[in-house]
């Protein structure tokens, strides 16, 4: 599996994100995360509100040198929903929820996800918070030595240029071969040589939209390739920029082999501008 680096560490370029495993029973989950690892996989994507810290923690600590764990702050849950929790003090607080809950005393990356957009929650009144007193909090607990890296998380082009004085360590934004809408914004990471984690890398999540493994494209390279739709999908990000990182979720082993074993599928410059075309 192809490596780069996130926060100064190595990591392999096929990660794990781990919203996806409380949908599962406690024994499923532990099995795919200790099969995640030992697949290669050594950074880990979570947030305190996905719910799934102790999961990690059960199914892997004492932590091995190598795991890099990037958690996310910015919401919180509220019964069975999430609320935005976007001021300063509530960023400290799910920094300190997510040590605890992780069992660590510093976190590799901490991305901050803002909401001034969609998908998802839409800040309004008290959770209005400008970028610069978000970032003031994340870099107060990076020199406490709880943070290593602060990573932006549906942020624009402006918002990224104006926080590149911080330091950041990488960008997840919503991104696939058939929603470029951050195209922008990948320019930025690499002209300064950020790692780029895409969201909804193989399309939306929500109904109605386009699903990239339903593109008859992505099919066809598929097909001409002998592997998935899906892996088609995640080999383009990974051919699109050289420090792309993917954090796809799984919910069992199968789905996780699939979203490993996209890190050995190769794209030539005709299926890669084929796909590309897709999104023109």
């Amino acid at each position: 599996m192809s490596a780069t680096t996130l926060a100064g560490r190595p990591v392999a370029r096929v990660g794990f994100g781990a919203m996806q495993l409380p949908n599962v029973d406690r024994e499923t989950a532990v099995a795919v995360l200790r099969a995640a690892v030992d697949g290669g996989v050594n950074h880990i994507d979570t947030a305190q509100f996905y719910g799934a810290n102790e999961l990690i923690k059960a199914a892997l600590h004492p932590y091995a040198d190598d795991l890099v764990l990037a958690s996310k702050v910015g919401a919180e849950r509220a019964g069975e929903g999430l609320v935005l929790a976007q001021r300063p003090e509530q960023l400290r607080a799910d920094v300190e929820a997510n040590l605890a809950s992780l069992g660590v005393e510093r976190l590799a990356v901490v991305n901050l996800r803002r909401a001034d957009a969609p998908p998802g929650l839409i800040a309004s009144g008290s959770q209005r918070v400008d970028l610069d007193s978000q970032l003031a909090e994340l870099l107060a607990l990076r020199d406490a030595g709880k943070i290593d890296g602060i990573g932006l998380s549906n942020v624009s082009v402006a918002q990224l240029r104006a926080a590149l004085p911080a330091g950041i360590v990488c960008v997840q934004n919503a991104h696939s071969p058939l929603d470029r809408g951050s195209e922008a914004v990948l320019d930025l990471c690499r002209a300064h040589g950020i790692p780029w984690v895409p969201f909804f890398p193989l399309g939306s999540a929500f109904s109605g939209l386009p699903k990239v493994t339903d593109s008859p494209v992505v099919v066809a390279v598929a097909e001409r390739l002998g592997v998935t739709a899906a892996q088609v999908g995640l080999a383009w990000h990974l051919a699109h920029y050289s420090r792309t990182l993917l954090i796809p979720g799984a919910a069992n082993l199968a789905h996780l082999g699939e979203n490993i074993g996209a890190g050995a599928v190769v794209l030539d410059s005709d299926p890669k501008a084929a796909i590309d075309r897709v999104s023109l």
